[in-house]
């Protein structure tokens, strides 16, 4: 073979070595999109699931609320697209998976225990700042009426009727037992309670959105004998509720998690404080493309 064949030879090896090599590059430059929450609390709860998951590893500096810049290594080969919350459901055939809000996957027939790779862990007493509570004036924290009206909101009785009502997309804060049944008219039955505030302690209690958990409440309290009467006002914005309490318009309000409440008490300089957790909506990790978190991973592949 004389120098020139073997020139030509040698540089056909080395395009196809260099074709083999930028599909490779090319393969591995196009990552598998997973999509998060845009909005900051949300999205860092997404960040933390993700680092749970086993694809991804986050600064632990960052806490409960990491941001993108906090992550110091992608395990697999995917990115993290910011959206909003509430398009994530009709998207998620555009993702390799999405971390969506039982508030927007259970109504779309998506279920956490069924459909889920992997759910959010909001055990009470975890530290974890996303579980929703009731909020008093700090000075009213030890009040002895308030404190029925949290022991009856973890009565058996609501922790049965949030699983049934939510059908996942909302759990109790509490301790409860998981080993019950119930009648198919349970929920219907406690939200059709009535009660009168004739001979009792009127408590407002400010809420957001529906109500109808406390006439679920409200009947253990009668059950109870308890005396109390809690009279349910629903405010439409989530700054409102903090600020009737913090006046003394309200005597209590049930509608946000500790996150919330702390980031309103730095801002506003609100005189509020937790006194019982009450529930929380946990984030899932969901997929069209994949069955299970081990064919996520396959899906994705290790980053080179």
């Amino acid at each position: 073979m004389n120098t020139f064949k073997k020139a030509v030879l040698l540089l056909t090896v080395i395009l196809i070595l260099a074709v083999l090599c930028s599909c490779g590059e090319k393969q591995q430059a196009e990552p598998l999109k997973i999509g998060v929450p845009s909005d900051a609390t949300n999205q860092a709860r997404a960040i933390r699931l993700l680092e749970t998951a086993g694809l991804i590893e986050v600064d632990d500096a960052a806490g409960f609320t990491p941001e993108l810049k906090d992550i110091t290594k992608y395990i697999y080969n995917i990115e993290i697209v910011p959206a909003a919350a509430n398009t994530l459901v009709a998207t998620l055939d555009d993702y390799g998976a999405s971390t969506i809000n039982g508030t927007y996957a259970v109504p779309a027939g998506l279920s956490p225990t069924e459909d889920g790779l992997i759910t959010e862990v909001q055990d009470a007493g975890s530290g974890n700042p996303f579980i929703n509570v009731i909020a008093a004036r700090t000075e009213d924290k030890d009040n002895e009426d308030y404190k029925k009206i949290v022991e009856a909101y973890q009565d058996q009785t609501i922790a049965q009727y949030i699983l049934e009502k939510n059908s996942g997309s909302s759990i109790p804060a509490f301790d409860y037992d998981p080993n019950y049944t119930v009648p198919d008219d349970y929920v219907s039955s406690l939200e059709g309670y009535k009660s009168s505030p004739d001979g009792k302690k009127v408590i407002k209690l400010g809420v957001c959105g529906s109500g109808d958990v406390w006439r679920a409440v409200q009947k253990v309290l009668d059950e109870q004998d308890s005396g109390l009467y809690v009279e349910v006002i629903i405010f439409d914005a989530y700054n409102l509720p903090n600020e009737a309490l913090n006046s003394g318009e309200i005597d209590l309000n049930a509608f946000q998690h500790i996150a919330y409440m702390n980031s309103e008490i730095e801002s506003q300089g609100y005189d509020i404080v937790a006194i019982g957790n009450t529930s929380c909506a946990p984030l899932t990790l969901y997929s069209k493309k994949a069955e299970d978190l081990d064919a996520l991973k396959k899906l994705a592949g290790l980053k080179q």
